[in-house]
């Protein structure tokens, strides 16, 4: 049995889970509404406030795909009742964020800005303190959407190994080289 797609999701108060008969699971909450499409073999039951998720044989596919919609089930309550935060770092001199409307405008030491469109359902914001870096926050009730955006924005400008410099999610942590040594 999966260890992911065994466990329990417990509703909290204010959620709503409904299942169709497409197999469509929608899950409305106090920050929005979101919908996914199950597979057809996998089973959704809502009973006394919990949700389970059971498959029917213990074929390689359907072991595969219980705990995968069980995590995506879960991160869709998590998120109409709590939402998603990521944080990105803006580390290198002359690194910029701001935010003009939905479209974020970040100086990442190429010729021109870049500037990017953000979904309807991402909102950001952009802090930039004196003497310390900028740091991008994004917000959203679909965790996959918004991890989409981060690693997005991250590929504008990957972190290289050597001075650390680039778009980096808060608290991440890179691994350093030496560079080259003087000669004797």
């Amino acid at each position: 049995m999966s260890r992911i797609g065994k466990l329990p999701i417990s509703v909290p108060a204010g959620v709503a889970i409904s299942v169709d008969n497409n197999n469509a699971v929608t899950v409305k909450g106090p920050k929005g509404s979101l919908t996914t499409q199950v597979d057809r073999d996998i089973t959704v039951a809502v009973e006394d406030g919990t949700l389970t998720v059971t498959r029917p044989t213990e074929q390689k596919r359907h072991k595969a795909m219980h705990g995968l919609y069980r995590s995506l089930i879960n991160n869709m309550v998590t998120g109409v009742s709590a939402g998603f935060e990521k944080k990105l770092e803006l580390v290198g001199v002359g690194y910029k964020a701001s935010l003009v409307g939905s479209t974020l405008e970040l100086a990442l030491g190429y010729s021109h800005n870049v500037y990017i469109a953000l979904p309807g359902e991402v909102s950001a914001t952009a802090v930039t303190e004196k003497g310390k870096n900028p740091i991008v926050t994004l917000n959203s009730i679909d965790n996959q959407l918004l991890g989409q955006v981060a690693a997005k924005i991250r590929s504008l400008r990957k972190v290289e190994p050597y001075k650390g410099k680039g778009v980096r999610f808060v608290g991440e942590i890179i691994r350093r080289k030496a560079g080259k040594t003087a000669s004797k």
